[in-house]
């Protein structure tokens, strides 16, 4: 593809590393952006630095937030329930399906040696910490994960860590499809499977 000029071609190349966006689609967003006013920009920009210089995590569920305090820790939360998940987009589609009343805990990833992603990246020593030292003693832990190898190898991990606790461990049902991602699993199949979460078995995993 063409560009007219190079500051044109530096931007559609910037924005087509955003998912879900290719050079046609950016290309676009970069001829909206030149149409509009210097406000309309400064805007944007400003926008951007503000979310990547101060967006923070929870320091209990490690969730993205305004601050470090818990923003899933509220009275109307079932505190002796932790659903464990990827990472903070599971958690939006999850409270999306009004189906789920209980806390979350963000890994941050997913196993993946290939990747070079072992048990010490993700955050499984915070969610044990949590358990031990809960005010409400925490009663089950479910674990959301996607349907993928690297789903599968962490949960069986994070069962194994947890099998000194008194805890029930779940997992969602597979209405999820194999090698599916949560957030992008319709409200209505993902509703279904926490509503029908199973009990989790170590010898299977």
């Amino acid at each position: 593809m063409e560009y007219p000029t190079k500051l044109i071609e530096n931007a559609v190349n910037e924005i087509s590393k955003l998912p879900g966006i290719g050079k046609k689609s950016a290309l676009r967003i970069v001829l909206h952006i030149l149409k509009e006013n210097n406000e309309y920009t400064e805007s944007i920009s400003e926008a951007i630095i503000k979310l990547r210089q101060e967006t923070k995590y929870c320091r209990i569920c490690h969730m993205i937030s305004d601050s470090e305090d818990c923003t899933c820790m509220t009275p109307k939360r079932d505190t002796s329930v932790i659903c464990v998940v990827e990472d903070t987009p599971d958690i939006i589609a999850i409270r999306s399906t009004a189906q789920y009343n209980g806390m979350f805990h963000v890994l941050g990833g997913l196993i993946s040696p290939i990747d070079g992603v072992g048990p010490e990246d993700l955050n499984i020593p915070t969610l044990i910490e949590r358990i031990k030292n809960s005010e409400t003693p925490v009663r089950e832990i479910v674990l959301a994960l996607s349907s993928s190898m690297e789903g599968d190898t962490t949960a069986f991990y994070i069962a194994k860590k947890l099998r000194p606790f008194d805890l029930k461990i779940t997992t969602i049902a597979r209405g999820i499809p194999v090698g599916g991602e949560l957030e992008f699993t319709d409200e209505i199949t993902l509703g279904r499977s926490i509503v029908k979460r199973i009990n989790y078995d170590l010898n299977e995993g």
